[in-house]
């Protein structure tokens, strides 16, 4: 089969509700985002979630992906509750949906049973550790530990991956989350914290496959800055390896 000159990478789409553009409701991803994966090599493909009754074929979800180089599951919504077992659901959980959960967590699963290069932001990486069992905070805030529109520092491991890819000990992040991981899931570890503990980045351990999850949005910054772009360029990179 003839491949592409640019690596095929999904980007599953994000419901909203309306879209001046198009007047109707629409399915979109961040311009930003688009254009951090085209500037990186790849071709941004965005796909539909189809989760009916907030449940995925997984046969199907693996056909979907099966024509794709690597996978990049954006931010968005919170994630259900319901998902990691947690009963009654805080007040400040907003804009659930049951098909985009369904389907995140399916597209998340088959990425990493197919070692398909994944790279994860905000709620991207959260649906990657519910997948593997772990379990979320709902709502993080108080003093020093406000994530919405903050740009902040962020220290990374030495000798992780994401070291690797950004050479540099410290970042600086474009954060808009009010959720974190709690319990991590099965192989997660964390590669990069920022000053209030936080764990602001996660690698998994015992698999081959390129994995990167991002608790902060490497698009917002990624044209001025080299280092936020270098996570695109690097999953394009892995994707482009398995041809």
């Amino acid at each position: 089969m003839n491949r592409p000159a640019r690596p095929l990478i999904a980007i599953p789409a994000r419901f909203s509700a309306s879209c001046s553009a198009l007047r109707y409701g629409a399915e979109v991803n961040a311009r930003a985002l688009i254009e951090a994966v085209w500037r990186g090599g790849g071709e941004p493909a965005t796909i539909h979630p189809h989760a009916p009754g907030g449940s995925a074929d997984p046969g199907l979800v693996a056909d979907r992906l099966s024509r794709f180089d690597g996978i990049l599951l954006p931010g968005g919504g919170d994630l259900s509750p319901s998902r990691y077992g947690v009963d009654p659901v805080h007040g400040s959980v907003h804009d659930i949906d049951a098909e985009q959960d369904g389907f995140d967590l399916a597209v998340a699963r088959q990425a990493l049973h197919a070692g398909l290069p994944l790279l994860a932001i905000c709620r991207g990486v959260q649906v990657v550790n519910v997948a593997l069992g772990g379990t979320l905070a709902e709502h993080q805030a108080g003093w020093r530990r406000e994530h919405r529109n903050l740009v902040h520092q962020v220290d990374i491991q030495a000798g992780s991956a994401l070291h690797g890819i950004t050479g540099s000990a410290v970042v600086t992040a474009s954060c808009y989350h009010h959720q974190r991981v709690d319990r991590m899931g099965a192989g997660l570890t964390v590669t990069a914290k920022a000053a209030d503990g936080t764990s602001e980045a996660f690698e998994l351990l015992g698999r081959h496959a390129w994995f990167i999850g991002v608790q902060w949005h490497p698009e917002d910054t990624a044209l001025p800055d080299p280092v936020q772009q270098a996570l695109f360029n690097a999953l394009v990179q892995a994707a482009r390896q398995r041809w």
